[in-house]
């Protein structure tokens, strides 16, 4: 099929429910300026919400102001630097990044989970100069610092932004009662309070960013095993931001003064620009610092009765189990949206069941900003990941890169104003997944259906995703090989029905004492645990291709 003919289908499938193909991508010459219109259209309505503490937009304006005026004035730091911001769901995380870009500078997420060596490698790798983190979790980062390229480090603790005397309070509980901060020893580091009050006296200069500047590297991982910044830049952000805002005109969200829950993690790049989009209309985004928590998660929920919901498959099954939240009034809930991983037909149905609200899945990848595709409202296709947002290119392709018709299977390929600059320092990396046309390659095996709708059917590289998070084999390969019981080893995905999928390690043993809970313990040594295999399958060898290349699938065939 003709891209020309593919492209009028879907432009006709948009149109049906109400979506213009064709919008105004460009509309704010930055991500600043249009979180700055915000600002000035939202005023005094509550911008972000976190441990009981709210912010207007007015005050989003002024904090992010005194950060900027800071970094541009008090931290030495260039415009372009590179600036690490690695802390939870808090609203401090919006007046930090949000104060990044309005100095000129680079964000850099960082997963606070992330283990020494994860640290290590992704500071140096994006030059980071200067490091925001949350006092929870600043241990690991405090035992690398020494060994990277960051020069200065601002310390906040959870509660920082909220009045005295509970700031206080939940400061201190969360010390020395909730034991959540474990010791660390940063010299020289500052609080974040301070930092903020020292650059309320200084000038804040406003720095005209132009599209193609770059406003963020986030990492994603690779198949050599290594992290690779992924190059947003503001025009990426603001694009996706604007697309968001005309596709989910179909779920008829009022938009100023709605309450939008975010209890995905703000640093992965789908609740960031979820945030981003929330801000730009005017609603209020309750943050949720641990999901984990379900019990808080829940009273939240009970608290703020949200409008929008952003979930993945692995949080509806955990609420849907929960007796607390099957007994709320969701009356006010309409609309719910998954990402980040697969949505089982069953986890859908039971959502709907219990809230009346359908789910609507979308997809998207860190390199596309990362909204490629989703569900409208009032048009849902459970199985499918939806119709491309406007502006949004789609087809597939067959191992030989020709164009499949509708109905056939293949590589999905996007491409659009959302789609990343290319990986931070790595040309070959990028060369291998955008062509010279623009067309990014996803590594995901995908079918477009006669009605413009697409469904992902396999993925053609070997990543496995864990509750939303890409895990790349042979980054625990790596890792596990380094261990000297280990001759061999091999990482593969297996299905699970609450997280979607699970990892699991096929090792060949040079010492037969060798255990699987050993195995477990180094992989959480040196890996986030969502990296940490939950099945171990010892082997005498493992197969092969004639060259030696461990067959990955035919593992994960036998699994």
């Amino acid at each position: 099929m003709l891209q020309a003919e593919l492209n009028q289908a879907i432009a006709q499938a948009l149109s049906n429910v109400g979506i213009e193909m064709n919008i105004d991508t460009e509309r704010f010459p930055n991500i600043v300026a249009l979180f700055e219109d915000a600002f000035a259209r939202h005023g005094q309505l509550t911008a972000c919400t976190s441990l009981g503490h709210d912010l207007s937009y007015q005050d989003l304006d002024r904090l992010t102001r005194d950060f900027a005026a800071w970094l541009q004035q008090g931290s030495g730091l260039q415009r372009g630097d590179r600036v690490a911001v690695q802390m939870p769901n808090l609203i401090q995380y919006l007046v930090v990044v949000l104060g990044v870009l309005r100095a000129g500078m680079v964000v850099v997420n960082t997963n606070p989970l992330y283990t020494e060596r994860e640290v290590e490698h992704q500071f140096n790798d994006a030059d980071v100069k200067l490091l925001v983190v949350q006092a929870n979790v600043a241990r690991n980062a405090s035992l690398v610092l020494p060994k990277t390229s960051v020069e200065q480090v601002i310390v906040t603790e959870l509660a920082d932004l909220h009045p005295a005397p509970k700031r206080h309070i939940i400061n201190l509980v969360a010390k020395y009662v909730k034991k959540l901060v474990p010791p660390f020893d940063i010299p020289g580091a500052m609080k974040l309070r301070k930092v903020l009050k020292a650059g309320r006296a200084l000038e804040f200069q406003p720095v005209p960013a132009g599209a193609d500047e770059l406003a963020m590297l986030q990492y994603t991982g690779g198949t050599t095993g290594v992290a690779k910044g992924a190059m947003l830049s503001h025009g990426n952000l603001v694009a996706n931001v604007m697309q968001c805002d005309a596709f989910f005109a179909s779920h008829k969200l009022a938009g100023a003064g709605d309450i939008f829950m975010q209890p995905l993690p703000v640093y992965h790049i789908y609740a960031f620009t979820a945030s981003m989009y929330s801000l730009y209309v005017g609603a209020q985004t309750v943050f949720i610092p641990n999901p984990r928590d379900l019990p808080s998660l829940v009273k939240a929920f009970e608290q703020y009765k949200p409008r929008l919901f952003c979930g993945l498959n692995t949080l509806f099954v955990a609420l849907c189990n929960d007796a607390a939240f099957k007994q709320l009034d969701f009356s006010t809930l309409k609309v719910t949206l998954s990402g980040g991983m697969a949505l089982t037909e069953a986890a859908a149905a039971e959502w709907q069941d219990i809230t009346g609200c359908v789910v609507s899945e979308g997809y998207g990848l860190t390199e596309t900003s990362p909204v490629a595709t989703s569900n409208p409202g009032g048009a849902q296709q459970i199985g499918t990941i939806g119709l491309p947002v406007p502006c949004t290119e789609v087809r597939v392709i067959n191992d030989q890169g020709e164009p499949l018709g509708l109905d056939e299977a293949g590589e999905l390929c996007i491409k659009g104003p959302q789609v990343m600059q290319g990986y931070w320092r790595r040309p070959e990396a990028t060369a291998e997944v955008i062509s010279p046309e623009g067309w990014f390659a996803t590594g995901d095996v995908a079918v477009i259906q006669p009605d413009g709708y697409l469904r992902i059917v396999d993925r053609k590289k070997d990543m496995i995703v864990v509750s939303g998070f890409n895990v790349y084999p042979n980054e625990l390969e790596d890792v596990l090989s380094k261990h000297p019981a280990v001759l061999e080893c091999a990482a593969v995905g297996v299905r699970d029905e609450t997280s979607g999928e699970i990892v699991k390690m096929f090792v060949v043993p040079r010492d037969a004492s060798l255990t699987e809970q050993a195995v477990k313990d180094y992989c959480r040594e040196h890996l986030t645990a969502y990296k940490v295999p939950r099945l171990v399958e010892f082997r005498e060898d493992l197969p092969k291709t004639n060259v030696g290349k461990i067959l990955r699938r035919e593992l994960r065939d036998a699994s």
